[in-house]
């Protein structure tokens, strides 16, 4: 039979054709229940439309809303009404919520009532004049619907629901129950707060004047309107929880005891953790900022990670207040850090595989989450930071400034005498410096740029280039212990090259002579195993 319509599910994956003999066919593309009759129309089918619903009409004058499988959900009868003509086109809005049909100098309008998931006449609009609707389109985001006519013309229509402003900084668009378009006023930036359930959003609100926040009855969608990310979870609050935005990746939600961790452009909450401790110093969540280390047969320094690889999410939080845990979010395993001392400031760094805490005490504390290490920094310790995308670690104690560029050996500091407190750790255009407030002014102090990018090189194993670094300083402690770190790297992933320059820069002629040789007989042997350098390493006289 000729076919007068054909229309699509939201989700593309099945369609529908209506036929000149009233009947109905549903394709289905995905689940194998292939090709089915669902229906037979009282008349030829000519305005089709698939939203949540299925919405078919003719010449009858009567709207009827189908399901899937063909039973009639609701019908609408305008056999009456001497306006109501031919239905010839049909068309529904994005979320399947409401559905517009042509007739003759106007359109219906038609909407789905979240409640009580019934279909509903919203009402008709007559334009005189516009002759017989021939087709009509919904603009993608819904808020406005196209309609074509007879003699050519198309006019565009506004189709929400409502709009409102929100404190005269944001615009407020109901498309439907389920989608709404939030409109930065100042630029016109926007995003589209859309229910994946069909959920009816119910509560709007911006903090920071970036971040959104929706409730549904059984959902929670978030938002960022900087990087246009959305989330949505099912959620079951009291409608009392307190949100926290200190994490650019993530939004912690937290109600009844327990934190929630969801981050932006995912639908699953990441974690959720039992903590009664909110505060900003006492949470520490790193989100893929750098990759995670993974060991392998030619790094047997590097402990294995569980979590895939790209993925490295980590949080460390107070169980209570002399206890630090650790959590991998990936793998979900945790590590554990009692304490004897109220705990009053946390971070990890980057990586997620360092902890530095702070006690009542002053105490400041470095723990690796690798080899479960405890390490005392500084006593009577009054600020502390990570440098920005490093390990290296600015704290003061009283009227000095200390700065660990190799966290990794404790005891080799450098110390700066300063007058005043320290604010802040500025990192820009290659130059890091620390802000301290003098009282009258403030001061700022340059911090080594090679020092801090050798740390960076060794943790990503770019070991050319932290020989590069290490070259254009003078030997001094810092760099003397930066020269004995690179060597037992070398010698640890067997970089022979590497742990012969590292000898010859700390002065130890023997060793250095001694790896030269070794290299060479390495070599040969790889010439011998054609090129393959692993081999020559391999080889007993090498080993």
């Amino acid at each position: 039979s000729y076919v007068v319509a054909l229309a699509a599910n939201a989700d593309g994956t099945a369609t529908v054709s209506a036929h000149m003999d009233g009947s109905i066919h549903r394709f289905h593309f995905t689940d194998g229940s292939g090709h089915a009759i669902i229906a037979h129309h009282s008349c030829v089918p000519y305005a089709l439309a698939w939203g949540r619903h299925i919405c078919v009409a003719g010449n009858d004058a009567t709207v009827v809303f189908y399901d899937e499988d063909g039973g009639v959900e609701r019908t609408f009868d305008y056999s009456n009404d001497p306006k109501c003509k031919e239905f010839s086109a049909a068309a529904v809005n994005p979320t399947g919520e409401a559905v517009v049909l042509g007739n003759f100098d106007s359109f219906y309008v038609f909407a789905l009532n979240q409640r009580t998931e019934v279909w509903e006449d919203v009402g008709v609009k007559h334009v005189p004049n516009l002759y017989s609707v021939t087709s009509m389109a919904w603009k993608r985001d819904g808020s406005r619907v196209a309609v074509g006519a007879l003699c050519g013309v198309v006019d565009s229509y506004d189709a929400c629901i409502r709009r409102c402003r929100y404190k005269g900084k944001f615009e407020f668009t109901y498309v439907s129950g389920s989608q709404v378009i939030v409109k930065r006023l100042s630029n016109g930036a926007r995003i589209i707060l859309k229910s994946i359930y069909g959920c009816e959003i119910t509560k709007i609100n911006i903090f920071q004047d970036q971040y959104v926040v929706a409730n549904t009855p059984q959902t929670l969608l978030l938002g960022d309107l900087e990087s246009l990310k959305l989330s949505e979870v099912q959620w079951q609050g009291p409608g009392s929880e307190k949100f926290v935005f200190d994490n650019p990746s993530v939004c912690m939600v937290y109600s009844a005891g327990e934190l929630s961790l969801i981050e932006y452009g995912c639908n699953e909450v990441l974690g959720s953790v039992r903590t009664e401790f909110m505060s900003g110093h006492l949470l520490s969540v790193r989100i893929n900022e750098r990759p995670p280390r993974r060991g392998g047969p030619d790094d047997p320094g590097t402990p294995q990670r569980e979590s895939p690889v790209g993925e490295n999410k980590q949080m460390a939080f107070l169980v209570d207040m002399q206890t630090v845990a650790v959590r991998d979010l990936c793998s979900h395993g945790t590590t554990t850090v009692n304490h004897d001392a109220r705990i009053d400031w946390l971070e990890l760094n980057s990586r997620g595989n360092l902890l530095l805490f702070r006690d009542k005490r002053r105490h400041l504390h470095l723990f690796d989450v690798d080899s479960q290490q405890r390490t005392t920094l500084l006593n009577l310790c009054t600020y502390v930071q990570w440098v920005p995308d490093s390990d290296v670690v600015v704290a003061q104690n009283r009227g000095n400034l200390c700065v660990w560029y190799n966290i990794h050996a404790p005891d080799q500091v450098t110390v700066h005498a300063i007058r005043g407190d320290v604010e802040e750790i500025e990192r820009v255009g290659g130059r890091t410096e620390v802000i301290v407030d003098e009282g009258i002014s403030a001061a700022s102090y340059l911090l080594d740029e090679a020092l801090i990018t050798f740390g960076t090189a060794i943790d990503d194993r770019d070991y050319p280039r932290a020989i590069e670094i290490l070259e254009t300083l003078e030997m001094s402690p810092e760099a003397e212990g930066m020269w004995q770190q690179l060597s037992e790297h070398a010698m640890q992933h067997r970089h022979l090259p590497i742990a012969e320059r590292c000898a010859a820069a700390l002065g130890d002629v023997a060793r250095a002579r001694i790896l030269r040789r070794i290299g060479k007989q390495a070599a040969e042997h790889a010439l011998e195993e054609g090129g393959d350098q692993a081999a020559g390493l391999d080889h007993w006289k090498v080993r």
